[in-house]
């Protein structure tokens, strides 16, 4: 194992040294991450409210008894 290794003796083909290299690699990185700063909680109880307030709460509750209606006139037993 090589242990306490001086980077900077390594010199390439082309006359810099290692160090030089992987100090050039470092400086040309791509991000790929982004942050958002976004209030999930927030989100969730404002969708929860528009839900509301158009009446589309009460559409799936009607739809919920009319279809358990339905089923059990369609059911068998």
């Amino acid at each position: 194992m090589i242990e306490n290794l001086d980077l900077s003796l390594i010199v390439l083909n082309d006359g810099s040294t290692a160090l030089d290299a992987l100090s050039q690699t470092a400086t040309h990185t791509t991000i790929l991450a982004q942050q958002f700063d976004q209030d999930i909680l927030g989100d969730m109880t404002g969708a929860w409210g528009r839900f509301v307030d158009s009446g589309q709460l009460w559409a799936m509750l009607i739809g919920f008894v009319i279809g358990y209606i339905f089923k059990s006139l369609t059911s068998y037993g």
